[in-house]
């Protein structure tokens, strides 16, 4: 992934530094322009916004809404539902450290991860990242489940649109992704972020999400309107440079995994990026799509050739999530501990 370099800049964003994105719409009827304008942006940034995606802006809201819910109870309440070793349920303040080289401690956030629902009596719920969720109570959040659910299958019809088009992007078939050995079967997980207020120090360490990379194909982003995504185009730059990327109101901002690279031989990078608190809470909503449990993630036929061979080694999606699970969420135990 890269060693990150350590921070020089002013820990209170600067206004005048926000990158310029491309937006894909996607109810344009004219895919080419849809897929020079991902190609770009998968080329420039890996970063760009989705917008007439389907989702009514009533129902992101209302998402939201549900998600403020839950983190407003008390701790508690919350640590009721701590996250299992499938990674689903609460995340506590401080729970996650994905750059531990710049960081002094994990994240300040707190979350919430909802995957695929599979009942634990299915064969299929032995498999690392499928089993039952786990849910809050209905008598505490009544119809919070259903709202995050439904979420959940629609942004799911999202992922798979703007997969059509970066299969097209790379000169594969606009089906390549949508297979079920892809995300036909997909490990697709919803987190539900809060950032609570604090202000970020990169030279004390201190970060709402450090510098990190996602693991899967692709992530979809919806934001509140404060901002705090920075993205570094150039992660082996030194001193690297960060831009600030702009909430977009009933947008999706969308950017490329670790997979994907693999996929496309470094065409498409995976972008570093982080979260710096300015003090103000911060609510978002990401939306991880990554392949199935047994998909083979290795170099495209469009992305190599004699003079370009695979960069990286085969690897099965199952084993690069969960050693990457692993590497950046806190030792379930030290919990127990603290609640016996």
């Amino acid at each position: 992934m890269g060693k990150q370099s350590k921070e020089t800049e002013s820990p209170v964003s600067d206004p005048t530094k926000f990158s310029i994105l491309n937006l894909i719409d996607l109810s344009n009827s004219n895919i080419n322009q849809s897929v020079n304008l991902l190609k770009q942006a998968c080329l420039d940034s890996g970063f760009f916004y989705v917008v007439n995606h389907g989702i009514s802006e009533e129902f992101m809201d209302e998402v939201f809404e549900q998600s403020k819910r839950f983190f407003t109870l008390p701790l508690k309440e919350k640590m009721k539902i701590l996250r299992n070793e499938k990674h689903r349920g609460y995340t506590p303040v401080l729970d996650e450290l994905l750059d531990p080289e710049n960081q002094l401690h994990g994240d300040y956030k707190e979350g919430y991860y909802i995957g695929v629902e599979v009942d634990e009596d299915d064969p299929e719920s032995n498999k690392p990242f499928y089993g039952p969720n786990k849910w809050p109570a209905p008598d505490i959040l009544p119809g919070w489940r259903e709202t995050m659910e439904k979420f959940h299958r629609e942004a799911l019809e999202v992922g798979k649109a703007v997969g059509k088009i970066i299969a097209l992007a790379l000169d594969l078939d606009a089906d390549f992704f949508d297979k079920p050995e892809m995300l036909g079967e997909s490990i697709a997980t919803l987190r539900l972020l809060h950032y609570g207020g604090q202000v970020s120090d990169p030279l004390k360490g201190l970060f709402g999400a450090g510098a990190h990379t996602d693991y899967g194909l692709i992530t979809l982003l919806a934001t509140d309107h404060v901002s705090g995504l920075q993205i570094c185009k150039d992660r082996d730059a030194k001193p690297q440079k960060w831009e600030d990327v702009a909430p977009l109101k009933g947008a999706f901002v969308v950017n490329l995994g670790d997979m994907l690279e693999r996929w496309s031989n470094g065409v498409f990078k995976s972008t570093l990026h982080r979260v710096l608190g300015n003090g103000q809470e911060r609510y978002s909503i990401a939306y991880f799509l990554e392949p199935s449990h047994d998909c083979l993630v290795e170099c495209l036929p469009t992305c190599k050739s004699d003079t370009n061979p695979p960069k990286y080694p085969p690897i099965l999606c199952r084993d690069y999530l969960s050693q990457r699970y692993n590497d950046t969420h806190a030792d379930l135990k030290i919990y127990k501990k603290q609640q016996s």
